[in-house]
């Protein structure tokens, strides 16, 4: 894994979407509201339909070869040298860092390096890169943020996302304790584990609660579909909407 300080560039002409399969299969509006986003920001924006998975599942299960076939069939649909934007801090991590690994000592060390340079998560890259400035056009509300372990841990995004975030004039960010516990879905982990899961998710969900947040937020739809299919089974109000729609309703003001 890389852990070198990154280095940001001037802003670009253009960029790729990657949307990643959990937003293409659950909430396709998340990724057409990132895309206005970056287009809000000044960007032109490229999607590639026939992205898939970044592999991350098969990496994390321990099917390495798997994971490689994967990610070279996903680096090859962004064959221009734009940014690759990825709508999830967890693939994010993924592309980012652990292409690398993969490919470590191969021949084709240099051109994934290369490639992973590319890649930037969403908050990340409209922070550091667009330096975007959001004008708040909603109502008064009171939100909770709850960024995913490899979001928070391998890319640094609840930063960028917190920032975002706190640019909204008329948004209450609350803080629920124990905020950097995982929520208990770590992809394949809630399937082999889901006892585990569950008791992991049942203290996500009332931490979240206990914040007394009108809304919840996050940028990763792995963890969202987790939780709130939680609180939906307790019977919760609280639900949770992805940061790219949430920003985008606040910017339209449309958005309680």
């Amino acid at each position: 894994m890389s852990s070198a300080i990154r280095i940001y560039p001037a802003k670009p002409a253009k960029v790729y979407v990657y949307a990643t399969c959990l937003v293409d299969m659950f909430s396709p509006q998340s990724g057409l509201d990132a895309i206005r986003l970056l287009e809000l920001a000044g960007v032109e924006v490229i999607y590639v339909p026939k992205q898939t998975c970044c592999g991350q599942p098969a990496y994390s299960s321990g099917y390495e070869d798997d994971a490689k076939t994967t990610a070279l069939s996903q680096m090859a649909l962004f064959p221009e040298s734009w940014p690759v934007i990825v709508l999830s801090g967890s693939c994010g991590g993924m592309m980012h860092h652990h292409y690398r690994r993969l490919f470590a000592g191969s021949k084709l060390e240099q051109d994934v390096n290369q490639f992973c340079d590319r890649v930037f998560e969403l908050t990340e890259f409209l922070v550091q890169v667009c330096r975007i400035r959001l004008q708040d056009q909603g109502p008064a509300t009171s939100v909770v943020l709850h960024t995913s372990c490899a979001a928070r841990r391998e890319m640094k995004v609840h930063v960028t996302a917190r920032q975002l975030l706190d640019q909204l004039d008329q948004v209450e960010l609350r803080e629920q304790a124990y905020e950097s516990e995982c929520c208990g879905f770590g992809g394949t982990f809630s399937v082999r584990h889901p006892a585990i899961s569950e008791a992991m998710v049942q203290d996500k969900t009332q931490h979240l609660n206990d914040t007394g947040a009108s809304q919840l937020i996050s940028a990763d739809w792995g963890c969202l579909l987790n939780i709130n299919g939680a609180l939906e089974f307790q019977g919760k109000n609280l639900q949770g909407t992805h940061l790219a729609s949430f920003l985008l309703g606040r910017l339209e003001g449309d958005h309680a």
